[in-house]
């Protein structure tokens, strides 16, 4: 290493940015694990920002002329150096990143790029809104790089979400994603490398927006890289307890030659802290055994001998024991001690009037109860144990007990108990019950995937399609098992797709009347094919005409709004009804609102000057819970909203003060200044429930610190 160190020295004196391109590869290789899931890094990605002003000490790339595909040539990344508007058109002058050329361009031929490790300074545009929520906080739909999106949101949301549900890209080699904005083919020799850097890096971000005390990450994934993934997980969230679900999303299959027909895909969940699984109506696998169907029925028995194959003699010191029985009632009289395995059986002695029963198998070889005796008279005192179908002339008998899970649900009276039988033993129904325990194999009807998903969505927005919607209702069953009892929760998805989730989020609070909120971050990629049909009109990404046909605007805003109104783009209800779970016409839409927004980039000293508030005042009111009215003009020098106040002027501090003490909506104080001394003066007078945030020194400070990320 020192002698690559001191080549690397020499070669920054020639060309300090190849210098630093190749020092961060070498140390890539230096911090290689020894063991685990090890992948090339890569280069770090690269987005193209159509639609973004081209300034002066921007990056930018050559767009193809109109027409045109693309070439290699146009990857070429270059630095604008000055921009001369003096004549009709602006050109700009450039120079090669990498040092090696100069050339002038047309400014409209340009597009800005930014690479993960630069620092973005980001802000939000919004787009529109639908409101019919009342005083229900704003779901967000933002229009944006999902790295970015992810970075912007550590501003907002950093350890506050509940639930993060994602469904990337399977990787399936059909120029279903990019990487750096080229499509990842399927003979691509970094094809899974490439994928594990593409998901390292958001999940590491995402990682810090979940509660680390109560939370869960949900991700989907088919057969191509679900191996890859749970390895990533695992080193990403070592602390957490994850666990993967298969799921049946379409039981007439996949048919394949040679192969099995497939039928499923996967599901990952990964809990934090002390987030746990809840219960369900049905155990997922078997919709006939659901919770209400054992409503009224008796608690079943369980054979108390062990069955399985290793289940003998001294496996388990404790659980060969005697259990007496009264010869004339046939009823257990007692439970005798454990005894060793040099003890012989017939030694010990049964009390008058009893005989012994010993866990033997039918042909005679020593075995194991499947409790100890402390625990079995625990249960007998208590009727959890029983002897029955007893055959005098033979002493047989059958000892039975209740699994623990049922004897904790009488305890807590989720199972009622109305008498017990003349040996003591409970008689016990179940009552309405909370539910049944998951199991890890799904076959439900309502999560397949071209009813649930495709047929679905061809209903809320006509003539458009999109490839592979999930199911509605297994998003929504999904989500169900973790923020169920979170009426309050923060629901995020970063590859939102056709906006499933949110929709799902929306499903459960009219069931429950929960306030959840949903944040789907999407980014207007148009689809391979429509790309190659626009480039031959003559159109390229930022042009009106193109962006009309990206995911975000064409598919992702439209559904959402369809599914809150129930009408159509075209103005019409929408045909058909909800099934399954809370049944009803899905023209009567939802008590919901939502927002939808576009990503930013501002320059930071604009932003440190208050020049840009427009475009960060929706940062802000997201941070304070996206209800209420948003502050977006503080020319007064302050201002006070429903959850959130700004401070400008500090010489309107006692205004400021007194406005938000008589609002106890107000949850955020924004407070503009560069001095601490100041910032902490105002903090010190504020209401203790209310969060002291310094601007702009806390939203520079985020993404300063978040730059050097996606050199990873």
């Amino acid at each position: 290493m020192s002698r690559l160190n001191d080549l690397l020295r020499q070669l920054r004196s020639e060309n300090e940015t190849l210098a630093g391109d190749i020092e961060r590869e070498v140390q890539a290789l230096a911090d290689r694990r020894a063991f685990g899931l090890n992948f090339e890094r890569h280069v770090p990605e690269v987005v193209e920002l159509p639609g973004r002003r081209v300034r002066k000490g921007d990056k930018v790339r050559a767009l193809p002329a109109r027409g045109e595909t693309p070439k290699p040539t146009d990857d070429k990344l270059w630095t604008v150096t000055s921009i001369d508007r003096s004549g009709g058109t602006a050109v700009a002058a450039l120079e090669a990143l990498d040092g090696n050329g100069h050339a002038d361009s047309a400014v409209e031929d340009l597009v800005v790029v930014a690479e993960f490790r630069d620092p973005i300074y980001p802000g939000l545009v919004s787009t529109g809104k639908v409101e019919r929520g009342g005083d229900k906080p704003y779901h967000a739909v933002i229009n944006a790089e999902n790295y970015h999106a992810l970075q912007t949101l550590l501003f907002t949301h950093r350890g506050k979400v509940d639930c993060i549900y994602i469904d990337p890209p399977y990787n399936s080699g059909a120029r279903d994603w990019k990487y750096s904005n080229d499509y990842v083919e399927r003979d691509d020799l970094y094809r899974h490398s490439k994928w594990l850097a593409f998901m390292e890096r958001r999940l590491l971000l995402a990682k810090e927006l979940l509660d680390p005390d109560d939370s869960a990450l949900i991700v989907t994934i088919d057969e191509k890289e679900y191996l890859r993934l749970g390895l990533l997980l695992e080193q990403v969230f070592p602390d957490a307890e994850i666990e993967m679900v298969t799921t049946v999303i379409s039981s007439k299959g996949v048919a394949r030659f040679g192969q099995f027909s497939r039928v499923e895909e996967y599901i990952y969940t990964v809990r934090l802290g002390s987030q746990q699984v809840a219960l369900s109506e049905t155990n997922m696998l078997d919709e006939s055994r659901s919770a209400s169907a054992k409503v009224g029925k008796q608690v079943d028995w369980l054979g108390l001998r062990r069955r399985e194959p290793t289940a003998r003699r001294g496996a388990r010191p404790k659980q060969f024991y005697p259990v007496f029985i009264d010869q004339s009632t046939g009823h257990i009289h007692s439970v005798g001690d454990e005894i060793t395995n040099e003890v012989d059986r017939n030694t010990v002695t049964a009390p008058p009037g009893t005989f012994a029963v010993w866990p033997l198998l039918p042909n005679g070889t020593e075995g194991l109860w499947g409790i100890t005796p402390d625990t079995a008279r625990n249960y007998l005192a208590g009727g959890y144990l029983r002897a029955r179908n007893y055959k005098p002339a033979t002493k047989y008998v059958a000892i039975q007990y209740l699994p623990s899970g049922t004897v904790t649900a009488i305890r807590n009276g989720d199972i009622e108990v109305s008498g017990h039988d003349p040996d003591g033993a409970v008689i016990a129904t179940y009552r309405a019950a909370k539910g049944v325990i998951p199991k890890r194999v799904w076959n439900v009807a309502s999560h397949n995937a071209e009813t649930g998903g495709t047929v679905l969505l061809s209903r809320l927005i006509p003539e458009r399609r999109f490839p592979f919607p999930k199911s509605l209702f297994a998003v929504e069953d999904t989500l169900r098992f973790f923020i169920k009892d979170k009426p309050q929760a923060v629901v995020l998805d970063f590859f939102s797709g056709s906006g499933t989730t949110t929709h799902a989020v929306m499903r459960l609070n009219k069931q429950d009347g929960g306030r959840r909120r949903s944040i789907a971050v999407t980014n207007n990629e148009v689809g391979a094919d429509e790309q190659r049909n626009l480039r031959k009109k003559g159109f390229r990404p930022g042009d009106e005409e193109w962006e009309y046909w990206g995911i975000c605007d064409y598919i992702t805003k439209p559904r959402i709004a369809a599914a809150i109104t129930g009408v159509t783009p075209g103005g019409e209800s929408v045909k058909g009804d909800y099934k399954f779970t809370d049944e009803f016409p899905i023209s009567g839409g939802f008590s919901e609102n939502v927002e939808f927004f576009t990503l930013t980039y501002e320059a930071p000293l604009r932003v440190a000057s208050n020049r840009e508030f427009f475009k960060i005042s929706p940062l802000l009111w997201i941070r304070a819970g996206s209800r209420g009215r948003r502050i977006e003009d503080v020319t007064t020098g302050w201002a006070v909203a429903d959850a959130y106040g700004v401070l400008v002027d500090l010489d309107h501090t006692e205004d400021f003060l007194n406005a938000v003490a008589a609002n106890e909506g107000v949850a955020v104080a924004y407070i503009v200044t560069d001095e601490d001394r100041l910032f902490e003066a105002v903090s010190q007078e504020l209401p203790g429930h209310i969060e002291p945030v310094r601007l702009y020194e806390a939203y520079l400070r985020n993404f300063e610190i978040e730059s050097g990320r996606g050199a990873l």
